[in-house]
């Protein structure tokens, strides 16, 4: 006998849908000769070779010749279309399945996504009231300045560096603090002279009487406040967070 009946009552595996599934093409060409077979054994030697391709195997050409393997070959036909249907079901539902979890991923991404931004929010909030918090009291009011002292001297420069008038408070606390303003303030650690410079001999590169002249460590304290902090207020800023400049 050509073929063996199934049990279409049990749920093939994926392994018999896949097998059953690339024979298709067999049972379909075979379907034509099934339905064409003649009903009883008496109705001449019909086969199913004859409208089976000879490439599918012996299999494909041996004779059917009675009723009863007529409806065996009919019903093959059947349990290879319905294997069919099957799989096509299930690749239906695989690629449901692969949609839904895509979509569950894309639904993740954006909800973490959301997540941090709205950390980054909170963190930025949290950031700019701390600094807000921290921001360094304002440098107290100069006192006049006499005439030819170094804050005088100090304060006619600072527009050569760019800086309005009003920086000169911000400069005058600065340096009373560090040296009090003194030319020949010395600090154990090697710092010298009104701008405090460590060592003090970097104030040579303003002029050879780096020593004695205000003006001299004026033009190098200023030169190095504006390299290092963009404005004597900014110098002060940073002098009151952390003691020094």
């Amino acid at each position: 006998m050509l073929f063996r009946h199934r049990n279409l009552l049990k749920k093939p595996s994926k392994l018999t849908i896949a097998i059953a599934a690339a024979g298709i093409g067999v049972a379909a060409a075979a379907s034509f000769a099934a339905v064409s077979l003649p009903a009883s054994a008496d109705s001449g030697a019909a086969t199913a070779a004859a409208y089976l391709p000879g490439a599918h195997g012996a299999a494909a050409s041996t004779v059917v010749r009675s009723g009863p393997q007529a409806q065996s070959f009919r019903a093959e036909v059947v349990w290879r279309a319905q294997l069919l249907a099957m799989a096509r079901i299930e690749t239906a539902a695989d690629a449901r399945r692969a949609a839904a979890r895509e979509a569950a991923a894309d639904r993740a991404a954006r909800a973490a996504a959301r997540a941090a931004a709205r950390r980054a929010a909170a963190l930025a909030a949290q950031r700019q009231s701390q600094q807000a918090q921290q921001a360094p009291a304002p440098a107290p009011a100069a006192p006049p300045v006499s005439s030819g002292s170094a804050q005088r001297i100090a304060l006619s420069m600072l527009g050569g560096y760019g800086w309005p008038a009003s920086q000169f408070s911000c400069l005058d606390a600065l340096w009373a603090r560090e040296s009090g303003w003194n030319v020949t303030a010395a600090n154990p650690d090697g710092a010298y002279g009104i701008p405090q410079a460590l060592p003090g001999s970097k104030m040579a590169s303003a002029g050879p009487n780096w020593q004695t002249d205000a003006a001299t460590q004026i033009r190098w304290g200023l030169g190095y406040i504006k390299a290092l902090y963009g404005s004597p207020c900014g110098a002060w800023a940073h002098s009151q967070a952390t003691g020094w400049y």
